[in-house]
């Protein structure tokens, strides 16, 4: 369950100025290879939604995690022990790896990893490793399954995926048809050790194939991985960003979407979630300027309770808070704890 933590003083006041500035905005429409969903759960753009309700917390009880890449920097200076420690004082129950070094900090090894974690508190849910490089001895699926998929579960790991792009062939559809095939293999390989595969996503996988301008990239990877053995972990920033940015197909024609729709229409698919904020921003080509979680305009209520919601999937999903480069990192992890504890479903 998730632990006690200190309220922000400055949390009421962030919480104010939550909208949802067209984050949702569009409706569905249903996309090429059965992967798109309707539009009937988007907020109307520029509705004001409901961030602290009166019901239940929207959180999860031993739910929330922080993706490590966030606080690399402490990581290399201080080492693990003080960051787990500090995790543990903001309430995170679990944590999600971007490789098992410390840098600066010194070496330390899987069973000490795995220990410390255990200490604080600290549940390891999964990893990122690269997808693949021109080097053969690279730490890649590719080019090193065996000695990933030994060093995850050493660690105890249940889920261990890649942050990289499933783009290695180009953008055609059959260049992401082969690299579903490769992720079928490592998805058949994780789940005879008692693992999940998964894929993050960022913005590029929602745009359209190179061959097939009316295809998403994204639907092709849905169908053509094998649903039992692929997974996904879903950045919803990312999602929402490739929202703002492919929303219309290469001619003009609309195709929108929307991110939570996906989810909604396969919510076994998506075991992980990356909780990353963002201030809605059109002039920016991504569509948004990333923040830390409650100080931007991706509506984490609706989103989150949309999902727990859902018959038999409250706690089926594992929510990790994430900047790629936070201000500070241990302000950015203790005020987006408090923020997501805080959040309430509407009666």
């Amino acid at each position: 369950m998730s632990r006690t933590y200190r309220t922000d003083p400055e949390l009421t006041h962030r919480l104010s100025r939550r909208g949802m500035l067209g984050v949702a905005a569009g409706a569905g429409a249903a996309a090429l290879l059965g992967a798109a969903a309707t539009p009937a759960t988007a907020a109307a753009p520029g509705a004001a939604p409901s961030v602290a309700g009166r019901g239940r917390p929207v959180l999860p009880p031993g739910r929330l995690g922080i993706q490590l890449y966030s606080l690399r920097d402490k990581v290399s200076t201080l080492g693990f022990a003080p960051v787990f420690a500090e995790l543990e004082k903001y309430g995170y129950d679990e944590v999600e790896f971007a490789g098992y070094g410390q840098g600066s900090a010194g070496p330390i090894t899987l069973a000490q990893l795995k220990r410390l974690a255990r200490n604080h508190g600290l549940k390891p849910i999964g990893s990122h490793v690269g997808y693949y490089s021109d080097d053969p001895n690279a730490y890649t699926f590719a080019q090193n399954l065996t000695k990933v998929l030994d060093d995850a579960q050493a660690l105890g790991l249940k889920h261990i995926g890649t942050a990289s792009n499933p783009f290695r062939y180009g953008s055609t559809v059959d260049a992401l048809k082969r690299a579903a095939d490769e992720f079928n293999t490592y998805g058949a390989a994780a789940r005879a050790r008692g693992m999940k595969f998964y894929q993050h996503n960022h913005s590029e996988e929602f745009s359209f194939a190179t061959d097939n301008p009316r295809v998403r990239l994204y639907d092709v990877l849905l169908a053509e991985t094998d649903p039992d053995l692929v997974f996904l972990e879903m950045d919803i920033y990312w999602a929402y960003s490739g929202q703002f940015r492919f929303s219309k197909r290469p001619d003009g024609t609309p195709a929108p979407f929307d991110p939570l729709d996906y989810v909604l229409k396969q919510p076994h698919r998506y075991p992980l979630f990356h909780v990353k904020d963002g201030v809605s921003d059109p002039a920016n080509t991504y569509g948004y300027r990333m923040v830390d979680v409650g100080d931007g305009d991706i509506d984490y209520q609706r989103f989150i309770s949309g999902v727990t919601r859902l018959r038999g999937e409250r706690l089926a999903h594992h929510w990790q808070a994430e900047h790629d480069n936070p201000a500070e990192s241990f302000t950015f992890a203790r005020r987006s704890s408090e923020h997501l504890h805080s959040l309430r479903e509407d009666c």
